[in-house]
Order: C-alpha cells, then structure tokens, then sequence
C-alpha cells in the first residue's frame, strides 16, 4: 500500500476578482507542493477569523505561508508607515496560523511573505528599502516595469550559514536566488537563527534556534524549481517535514 501522503494548510490572499474579493492562492506554489514535495495542498482562506486557526492545524501536517503581492501592515511591527497594499485579514489569519501551528508542534514554512510574517508573529521587525538610494532596492527586485518572466529571473548570490539546515538540504555554500522583495528583516524574530544571507546582509532564509519546526526563505523557489537543484531540496525537504509530523501523528 502506498504511504500516505501529508496535506499542507497553504494560506489564501483576499483579491478583487470579477467585481468581488476571493481567496486565492498562486498555482505555482500548489504545484511545488504536489510535485516536488509530494504532499496535498489544502487552501486555508483568510477570512479574518483567528479563533479558527486551531482547528485548521489539527487537520493538516505542516502550514505554508505563500509570498503575496500584499505587504504586512506596518502597525503590526511598531513601524508608522508602509506600502499599499495590505491584507489584513491575512495578516490576521498568518499570525493566529503560526501561534497555533507552534502550539501544536507542526511544521510552518515560508516563502517571502511568510518569512516576513514568521519574523513579526515573533516579535521581529521589518524595514522598506522601496524609496531608499540604496543597492538593496536595485539587487532584491527587478524594475517595476519588469514582465512577469523578467521579475521572477531577477537572481543574486547568497552565501548559506555553515552547519546550517539550508547547508544540509543542497550540500553548498552559496546559491543563486530570484528576489521579488523591498521589505526585508531588520530586527530577529524571538527564537529564530539566520540560515542564509545576500551579499549585501539582507537576511535570505531562517529558522527555528532549537528545532526544525520553522523553516522560510526570502526567495522564491515555486517558480519553476526543477531548473534550480537547491529550490528542489528546499521542497522536497518540505515534504520531508510533512511526512514526519504525519506520521508522529498516527
């Protein structure tokens, strides 16, 4: 009999669609998770109902918080402005998700937004380099007029930590990532290490201090990661998570 296959929770973004807001997710990262991580995804919406969040964690085996085109409201880490556009029923929904997912001992995983999100449900803070004359503006995103193509093939190098999980799952020192960011970590979430760095400090990928229960990168490995060998290390180690709080589960 074939071994069962985990499910992972992946948040939804609210967005205007036909003259009404839906929940929606990018088929990008549903396909990472059903090709590469061997897992089924399961689309939790943010409906802005926190109390909710419980009951989802129990019905899934590790929670993916997905990159969005929305930024995280700058009331939510002490900052006093910030760049439209907002959820903030995500934000609601991805902070009561990762409260609940660490009470409950399941795996969370995220992509852009969701290790921004992991890094200020934990205290953390970010900073905007959108307007500032700075290289970090010009090396972590593409040009606004960029096509969809030219956004997400705009690469820089990114030196892995020694003994890090990221250097254990690809086996290298230093990779090459796509950026599709302004915002980036300025101050460390409670209880997260700093797994990989761009050559400029912009902190690329974290984790949990003591265990391997969080697990997020700035990038985006969704975007066809069969022609980057370390963006398919990076889900199939999702699945690997997966599975295993699958089966300390049963």
């Amino acid at each position: 009999m074939a071994a069962a296959r985990p499910v992972i929770g992946v948040i939804g973004c609210n967005k205007p669609l036909e003259g009404e807001i839906a929940a929606t997710v990018k088929a990008r990262y549903l396909d990472a998770l059903v090709n590469f991580a061997g897992a089924i995804p399961l689309i939790a919406p943010s409906l802005n109902r926190a109390e909710d969040a419980p009951a989802i964690v129990r019905r899934v085996d590790a929670v993916l918080l997905t990159g969005s085109t929305s930024n995280i409201a700058p009331h939510r880490f002490g900052a006093e402005a910030g760049r439209e556009p907002f959820d903030d029923h995500r934000d609601e929904t991805s902070f009561a998700l990762i409260k609940a997912a660490q009470s409950a001992n399941i795996p969370i995983i995220g992509v852009c937004r969701g290790l921004q999100e992991i890094n200020v449900a934990l205290g953390g803070t970010l900073a905007d380099h959108r307007d500032a004359e700075e290289e970090v503006s010009v090396s972590h995103h593409a040009p606004d007029d960029a096509s969809l193509e030219g956004m997400f093939n705009h690469f820089h190098d990114v030196d892995v930590a020694p003994g890090s999980l990221l250097s254990q799952i690809t086996g290298t020192a230093q990779i090459k990532v796509n950026s599709v960011h302004y915002q980036t970590i300025d101050r460390l979430g409670d209880g997260l290490r700093i797994e990989a760095t761009a050559l400029d400090n912009v902190v690329e990928a974290i984790s949990s201090r003591d265990d391997q229960s969080i697990f997020a990168v700035q990038w985006h490995p969704e975007w066809r990661p069969e022609t980057r060998s370390h963006d398919v290390a990076f889900w199939k180690h999702v699945g690997n998570l997966a599975r295993a709080s699958l089966n300390q589960a049963r």
